[in-house]
């Protein structure tokens, strides 16, 4: 007689310190290090900083939280998530999915055709399957994400045997610059080194949440920290690193304006991971017993920590060997190898720097394929090797996409002629459209979808009850007896508490966070121009 079929346990993180860990490599990943000191070089440096601190604490942390309970409650990836929680019906959904039609509408008839019916089939799918629409884009924005992602990981990996064996032996900008087209036109070797960065990102998957992810997360975040270090060490003791300090730490206000302010804001969202699933996925895997609010706090503090570092091991070099800081996207493939090769042991520097790129791009691969592969083992009950295996060679191949179409686009006349023709420019390669498409359109829009959905259609006196295991604090103390260390005073607090950090949250969550998200939106797609 058979006996009748066990369902696994869901696997968890050992404790609170690998989870923070792991969410904070997934946060931390090329963001923090690679696009961060270029926008906060193109923004005027301090003041810059300083408004993307201020926008992590009011957007990113309430986010994140949402996220997080979200996962822990239902103990599923993004997809089952929101299957779990969605109403029947949804008026507000309705609202939103239709709105997002006549938006399509609109940009066909002034003949935004990919634009138009990229937004028509968005409306579309939130009109007819409701907050169900956010679950499914976030594993799709994983997925893509991770597709160019790894691309970029893979130029790391071939910038470390670069740095290695000398090859980066340049006096200028402009000789970097040819060096670095040169390297990403070679197609085969691109396609290689992607090769390898989603082999080691499945490689890891495989191995499962406690002895693959934590694992590795407890190793590549720490050695991320001591790289830095290293390096900030040596920036530092060169004659004339004041200056690139001063950038960093000294606020100018007259550099700073609204677009710059949007600018961090959008920054802050997209370097916490948010909006595309590994919140929730990663939130999935947490125990009941672990602390949420605190958890979040020191996920988004790690990654802030490593955004300040990063342009504080960058800018005094920088300065110090006399390049601009304002060099844009460049900045780490361009400058950073022509200031190191203009020091002392100047491989050894740069090997150190492309060895940090490569880990802090792994540890956020390895969350993207995380969200992809978990939706696999609990909607379609695939096994976790099965899952990591067949959707690791199908990022890989939709990446090989884009490694071809950054400069040697032509390689692929007709699928070059559909892009051009759908979503304009002369050249509109497969590597931009994919990162336009989910950084500037799914990541905002889910994470606006996730505070409405959290505020005003799970609730967020629910979220509370869910949080409040394993923090107490946040719901039931009074904000400023908390701050004034007097949570334990009675005669500090009341059997009602009507300003907590919840309500606080709440607020955030209700009107704040989505207000804040939907302007940065429309910024980000070209609709909101807050140019002088």
């Amino acid at each position: 007689m058979n006996e009748p079929s066990v369902k696994p346990e869901r696997e968890k993180w050992s404790g609170q310190l690998g989870f923070i860990l792991a969410a904070a490599g997934s946060a931390i990943g090329l963001g923090s290090i690679w696009r961060f000191p270029y926008i906060t070089g193109e923004n005027g440096g301090g003041a810059f900083m300083l408004v993307y601190l201020l926008c992590c604490a009011a957007v990113g942390i309430p986010v994140m939280i949402c996220e997080i309970t979200l996962g822990r409650h239902t103990q599923r990836n993004p997809v089952g998530c929101f299957n779990q929680l969605t109403p029947p019906a949804s008026l507000l959904a309705h609202f939103l999915g239709g709105g997002m039609v006549l938006t399509g509408i609109a940009l066909l008839c002034f003949h935004a055709i990919g634009w138009g019916i990229t937004s028509l089939i968005l409306g579309g799918l939130v009109f007819w399957k409701s907050w169900r629409i956010v679950g499914i884009m976030g594993v799709v924005a994983g997925f893509l994400i991770l597709s160019y992602y790894s691309v970029i990981g893979g130029w790391a990996i071939g910038y470390v045997v670069k740095a290695a064996s000398n090859q980066l032996v340049f006096e200028t900008v402009a000789q970097a610059k040819t060096t670095y087209l040169d390297f990403i036109g070679s197609t085969g070797l691109v396609i290689g080194f992607h090769f390898v960065f989603m082999l080691l990102c499945v490689a890891i998957i495989y191995k499962g949440v406690q002895k693959g992810i934590e694992t590795a997360c407890k190793f590549m975040v720490p050695l991320l920290f001591i790289i830095m270090l290293v390096l900030i060490l040596r920036a530092l003791t060169l004659p004339g690193a004041k200056a690139g300090v001063s950038f960093c730490f000294t606020p100018d206000f007259s550099k700073l304006t609204a677009q710059g302010v949007l600018v961090a804001l959008g920054h802050a969202f997209f370097t916490l991971s948010l909006g595309m699933g590994a919140m929730i996925t990663y939130g999935s895997y947490l125990g009941k017993n672990e602390n949420i609010f605190a958890s979040s706090v020191w996920i988004t503090g790690l990654d802030t920590l490593v955004s300040v570092l990063s342009c504080l091991m960058i800018f005094p070099a920088v300065f110090a060997m006399g390049f601009e800081p304002g060099e844009g996207p460049g900045l780490v493939f361009q400058v950073v190898p022509a200031v190191f090769h203009r020091l002392p042991a100047g491989p050894l520097w740069g090997t150190l720097f492309f060895i940090l790129l490569a880990v802090a791009a792994l540890a956020a691969g390895i969350s993207l394929l995380e969200v992809v592969t978990a939706y696999f083992v609990d909607e379609k009950k695939w096994t976790r090797h099965r899952a990591a295996i067949v959707t690791g060679i199908a990022i890989f191949l939709l990446g090989g996409l884009s490694a071809v179409s950054i400069e040697n686009w032509d390689k692929l006349p007709a699928i070059q002629k559909a892009v051009a023709a759908c979503f304009g420019g002369a050249r509109a390669s497969f590597f931009d459209l994919v990162d336009n498409l989910t950084c500037n359109w799914m990541l905002p829009l889910g994470g606006l979808f996730i505070c409405l959905f959290t505020g005003w259609i799970w609730g967020t006196r629910k979220a509370i009850e869910e949080i409040r295991h394993g923090s107490k604090n946040f719901a039931d103390v009074h904000l400023l007896a908390l701050l004034a260390g007097l949570k334990d005073d009675p005669s500090h607090n009341s059997s009602t508490h009507p300003l907590t950090l919840a309500s606080m949250w709440g607020i955030f969550v209700r009107f704040v966070c989505p207000v804040a998200i939907l302007i940065t939106f429309l910024h980000t797609i070209g609709w909101l121009n807050l140019k002088p």
